[in-house]
């Protein structure tokens, strides 16, 4: 921390406020060097050391930062009506401008006006004494400290040691600690008390990109900001200002490629700006910063994507291995085929999307055309294979040899229907009888008789039994009130054991008991071979525990029915021979040799199953949805 006896580091004229000094090899003792191009930036003094674009142009007041529109009112409104915190929390994505907000909300607390006689002000100056040492990073009371280097509880002690004492010239005391999360615990607890109830004249501004790292015990003493990535145009937009303050000439398509790369973070934007401008003889070109960054030609990535959706192989390869041979990386290929394909689901859903003017001509153009070609269900099918597809090229020993097999696959399911379209085009489907779909044979006769049968529905994604089956035993109509809660059914008294969680028995139950005769109080059975021996005196026991009436349970040597285990293997083999039969499933299994029925539900609704899957659906009532993951890649997985 900065001692209030220590001189500053530089002296105080106008070239200390202008940025620090020149460094080694740079003094005036330099050879001449050559004279820049006639369109790049305007040239140095000598001796005057060169800013990078992400310093020169760091926004000195609240006016000039960009993208965080939220953070800006808030702080504006708190320093006009006096309601300013003890803390700040500022935290976001690297480049965003955390430290400079800092550094602004000091100098609004710190600004004295041209005049020497202002208060805290939400437009600072820039000319006072306090706005110029704070600009110069060598201000006596903005303190500002780097928690990833300075992460103990000696750091904080000496930080408390110093909030006591007064400011030296300014009116507040300002600590600003950069990567707070990086702080150990000790040092986070020891700073509590201090960050709660802090001296009127202390204030505290803690930037960070990992919020939770940061205890909740510290975010609940200050006033958080969670400052957002800058969106592409507004970067876009301010790229080109700096470009033509730099007098240097930028085309749109450089620009975007440049806002797009900058991922939101403008101080991203500006390095890459920077290499840009030090890279072109002149205007700053699309195809220069293409093969700075590494990337595609994005018309051929809208080539290779509507080549792919054609079906043309050897063109898609070709244009892949092109992309390849002039330096672009797979996985950005990939990549660029991710967001083809997100911004003409966009276009198709939002057509007005075309028509903005950030939109980029190709991307109108093309995107007009192609989005009019393709419909949403094979956009979806091609995101979830490109997006599957990219985790294997970033983890494969080949790159471009897992590209190439993930635009195979996209070229295998381009000329593919969909799922509702085949099922579409098979519901017309007569075995035998020539029709639209597939080639007919086989599967016997029927005609029109058999097509009019209901069709049970094919479920893929994984077999489940049903909870319960259609039971035959219904107990006798009941006279007496005091019984009417018991169980009047075999059924019921299996759901009952479940629902009180005795799982054990409820098995037994199930695989091992051919009820005879049931009704409320009574239960007749014969056990099976590997039923208990006391099975009859435990259910006797629980069943009247559970239900407050005193229940018999007796053994019978009567046949008694099936088990309920029994009947549920009947009922689903039933319905599995029923779905064989079906017209529809015959031309599933003839189009696909080798699919097989793994569930099949009835039109028909079964009463007991139903209110089993009506209890097993969510509050809302609507089934799961089904997980893309689970569509089946091939045939055999249908």
């Amino acid at each position: 921390m900065t001692d209030a006896t220590e001189d500053p580091p530089f002296d105080s004229d106008d070239s200390a406020a202008d940025g620090p000094p020149p460094g080694p090899g740079l003094g005036l003792d330099e050879p001449p060097q050559p004279a820049a191009p006639a369109a790049s930036a305007p040239s140095k003094k000598d001796g005057e050391a060169y800013r990078v674009l992400a310093r020169k142009y760091r926004p000195s007041n609240f006016a000039e930062l960009i993208g965080q529109e939220a953070l800006v009112r808030t702080l504006t409104n708190a320093i006009e009506a006096g309601r300013i915190a003890q803390a700040f929390m500022l935290t976001g994505v690297r480049g965003v401008g955390k430290t400079t907000t800092a550094r602004i909300v000091a100098k609004a607390l710190n600004c004295i006006g041209p005049d020497g006689n202002g208060g805290p002000t939400v437009s600072p100056c820039g000319v006072c004494q306090h706005c110029t040492a704070i600009a110069g990073d060598r201000h006596v009371d903005v303190i500002e400290m780097d928690a990833a280097s300075r992460t103990g509880v000696d750091d904080i002690r000496e930080l408390i040691d110093g909030v006591r004492y007064r400011p030296v010239s300014a009116r507040y005391k300002v600590y600003v600690l950069d990567e707070v999360h990086m702080l150990s615990k000790n040092a986070f607890n020891a700073l509590l008390k201090t960050l709660e109830e802090p001296p009127e004249h202390v204030k505290f501004v803690f930037a960070t990109t990992e919020i939770r790292k940061v205890p909740v015990t510290v975010l609940s003493r200050c006033q958080r900001f969670d400052l957002r990535r800058v969106p592409v145009d507004q970067l876009a937009a301010h790229f080109k200002s700096v470009a033509e303050r730099e007098g240097v000439g930028i085309e749109d398509e450089a620009l975007g490629m440049v806002a797009r790369a900058a991922d939101g973070s403008v101080r991203d934007g500006l390095s890459i700006l920077d290499q840009a401008i030090a890279l072109s003889a002149g205007t700053v070109t699309g195809e220069r910063v293409r093969d700075m960054l590494g990337l595609a030609d994005r018309s051929r990535i809208y080539d290779l994507f509507d080549a792919a959706m054609k079906g043309d192989a050897p063109g898609a390869l070709a244009l892949l291995e092109q992309l390849y041979g002039v330096g672009a990386d797979p996985a950005v290929v990939i990549e660029d085929l991710l967001d083809v394909t997100h911004f003409l689901t966009r276009a198709i859903l939002v057509p007005e999307a075309l028509d903005r003017p950030t939109t980029a001509e190709l991307e109108r153009t093309r995107g007009r055309e192609m989005a009019q070609a393709l419909s949403l269900p094979i956009l979806t099918r091609a995101w979830q294979m490109l997006l599957k597809g990219l985790g294997e090229v970033r983890a494969a020993p080949s790159p471009i040899q897992a590209a190439e097999m993930v635009v195979i696959r996209l070229i295998h399911l381009a000329d593919m229907p969909t799922p509702g379209d085949l099922i579409e085009k098979l519901k017309d489907f007569q075995p035998g009888t020539g029709g639209t779909g597939p080639s007919a044979g086989g599967g016997g006769g029927g005609g029109a008789q058999a097509s009019a049968l209901p069709g049970p529905t094919l479920i893929r994604g994984g077999a489940q039994a049903q909870r319960a089956v259609e039971t035959a035993y219904q107990a006798a109509p009941q006279a007496d009130p005091a019984i009417a809660n018991a169980p009047k059914s075999f059924l019921e008294i299996v759901t009952l054991f479940e629902e009180k969680r005795e799982p054990r028995l409820a098995t037994h139950l199930k695989r091992d008991v051919h009820p005879v005769r049931v009704e409320p109080g009574r239960l007749e059975f014969r056990p099976g071979r590997n039923a208990p021996r006391d099975l009859h005196g435990e259910l006797g026991k629980k069943l009247s525990d559970l239900t407050g009436l005193r229940w018999i349970v007796t053994i019978s040597n009567e046949e008694g029915a099936p088990t309920l285990a029994e009947q549920e293997a009947q009922a689903e083999q039933d319905r599995r021979t029923k779905a064989e039969q079906d017209p529809l499933i015959q031309a599933v299994k003839k189009a696909f040799p080798g699919a097989q029925i793994t569930r099949v539900t009835g039109n028909e609704p079964d009463p007991a199953a139903a209110l089993a899957e009506a209890e097993a659906l969510p509050d809302d009532g609507l089934p799961p949805a089904m997980d893309p993951d689970e569509y089946p890649d091939d045939e055999d997985d249908l």
